[in-house]
C-alpha cells in the first residue's frame, strides 16, 4: 500500500512522527509511506490552497518533503509532483495537536488536507489528539493516538464506506484526552457544537506601542449533544465521524424552493 501523510502542525511536529509510525504499520513491509508536510505550522488554515502564489518544496530525506504551503497544498504537491502521478492508496492527515471536533472542524488544516484528498478521489482520514488535564502532562500526550491509531485506521479500511460520489466520504478521527489504557472504545458520531464557545480576539500592545490582535479559541471542554464527537471524546471514547465537503443544507432546500414557488 502507498500512503501519503501530511499535517498542519508542521514537518517537525511530534504528532506527525506518531502518524508516520501508524502509516508504516498500515503500509506493511512492502508498502510505501510518503510524507509531504508544511515547512511551518499551518493550524487554522482550513482548506486553504496557495492559489495566488507559488510554494517552495524541498526534499528532507527519502520519501520526506517539506512544502511552504497549507496541508491541502501538500496533498496536491504529493499527488502531482512528489509521486509524479502515482496516486496513493490512502491519505492520512495529522496527528493534530489538539482536537478537531465540533466547530473546530471548520477551521482545521488537518481536516483540509483530508478533504482535499477526498476531492481528488482518494481515501482519506484525519486524525487528532484531544488535549486535557489527564494527558497534556504525560511524557507522551499522543499516547492514546499512538496506542489506538493503527487499529482505528485498519477498521476504517476494512469496514467503512468508501464511495465514489462527487463529494466523497472521508473520516475524521479524534482520540480522547486520556492515557492509552483509559480509552473506552470507539464511537461513530456526528459533528458536535460547543454552545457559547467561540473564537475571538485578544488585543496586545507591542513595545513600539502598536496594537496587535491574537486569535483566541474558546473552552474546549464544553459539553456537546449526546452522540457527537466531542461528547464521545470527553467520555473517553475515540470518535469517528463520516464527512463530506458538500456544504449544502439539504434539509433547507425543499422548504426554500416551496417559498420561491418551485
Amino acid at each position: 500500500m502507498r500512503i501519503l501523510v501530511t499535517n498542519d502542525d508542521g514537518i517537525n511536529a511530534p504528532g506527525l512522527a506518531v502518524l508516520e509510525a501508524i502509516a508504516a504499520e498500515i503500509a506493511g513491509p512492502g508498502g510505501e509511506v510518503w510524507v509531504v508536510a508544511p515547512a511551518f505550522e499551518q493550524s487554522g488554515v482550513a482548506h486553504k490552497i496557495s492559489y495566488t502564489h507559488p510554494m517552495m518544496i524541498a526534499q528532507l530525506g527519502p520519501r520526506r518533503y517539506a512544502a511552504e504551503g497549507s496541508p491541502a497544498d501538500c496533498v496536491l504537491a504529493g499527488i502531482y509532483d512528489v509521486l509524479e502521478g502515482a496516486r496513493p492508496d490512502l491519505v492520512l492527515s495529522g496527528v493534530n495537536r489538539g482536537n478537531n471536533a465540533a466547530e473546530n472542524v471548520l477551521y482545521s488544516g488537518t481536516i483540509g488536507g483530508a478533504m482535499e484528498a477526498a476531492l481528488q478521489g482518494l481515501r482519506a482520514v484525519a486524525l487528532s489528539q484531544y488535549y486535557g488535564p489527564e494527558n497534556r502532562d504525560l511524557r507522551d500526550p499522543f499516547e492514546a493516538a499512538a496506542g489506538h491509531g493503527t487499529a482505528t485506521v485498519r477498521a476504517l479500511l476494512e469496514h467503512a464506506t468508501w464511495d465514489t460520489d462527487d463529494y466523497r466520504l472521508f473520516y475524521n478521527v479524534n482520540f480522547p484526552p486520556v492515557p492509552s489504557d483509559r480509552v473506552r472504545g470507539t464511537r461513530v458520531t456526528r459533528q458536535g457544537y460547543r454552545k457559547e464557545s467561540f473564537f475571538g480576539v485578544e488585543p496586545h500592545i507591542s513595545p513600539s506601542g502598536r496594537k496587535f490582535l491574537w486569535i483566541k479559541g474558546g473552552p474546549q471542554h464544553m459539553p456537546t449533544a449526546p452522540g457527537t464527537d466531542a461528547a464521545a471524546n470527553l467520555d473517553g471514547y475515540i470518535s469517528v465521524t463520516p464527512m463530506r465537503a458538500d456544504l449544502t443544507a439539504h434539509d433547507a432546500v425543499a422548504p426554500l424552493a416551496a417559498r420561491f414557488g418551485d
